[in-house]
């Protein structure tokens, strides 16, 4: 395992944070695309404690395929979907239009792979991380204030960015 292998080094380079450090650089190695910037802090934290123990407690790779998206990228994405599905409504139950997005408020995780999204689904309410929705198993978002109510797809009735965005 290479945060293994790594971890001497971090311990020179980084003595209180060993562990954060070469999990860090065997996860760059494993997803070199990934980019957290534009998460908000405390879902940038919370994400990178959850990987971290997940790996190190129990093996397990976390990668990110998608965090923040500025709100042009989301309209896209939006469109698409609408172009693809045929109708905003239909579009709906797969994507979000910008202004109802976490995604561009910055506390939305589309995570990879299957078995890093079930370890994130059994463990991440400590670092305030659930699974919002049930048709998309990769989808988590930081929830400090608690688990928020599973909902059957994006466009369920009741879904909209409420409360304060963090």
């Amino acid at each position: 395992m290479l945060a293994a292998a790594l971890l001497p080094v971090a311990f020179v380079i980084t003595p209180g944070r060993a562990r954060r450090t070469a999990c860090r650089w065997a996860l760059a190695v494993r997803f070199p695309a990934e980019d957290l910037t534009g998460l908000t802090p405390p879902t940038r934290a919370a994400f990178t404690a959850a990987r971290t123990q997940a790996l190190w407690r129990d093996g397990e790779l976390i990668g990110l395929t998608s965090g923040h998206r500025d709100a042009g990228e989301q309209e896209r994405l939006f469109a698409a979907e609408v172009r693809r599905s045929g109708s905003p409504a239909a579009a709906r139950r797969r994507a979000l239009p910008p202004d109802e997005s976490r995604h561009v408020a910055g506390t939305a995780l589309d995570i990879r792979p299957v078995e890093g999204a079930r370890w994130l689904e059994r463990h991440g309410a400590r670092h305030h991380l659930y699974r919002v929705y049930d048709n998309e198993w990769w989808h988590f978002e930081h929830r400090p204030d608690g688990p928020p109510q599973r909902l059957p797809h994006p466009g369920s009735v009741g879904h909209r960015l409420s409360g304060p965005l963090r």
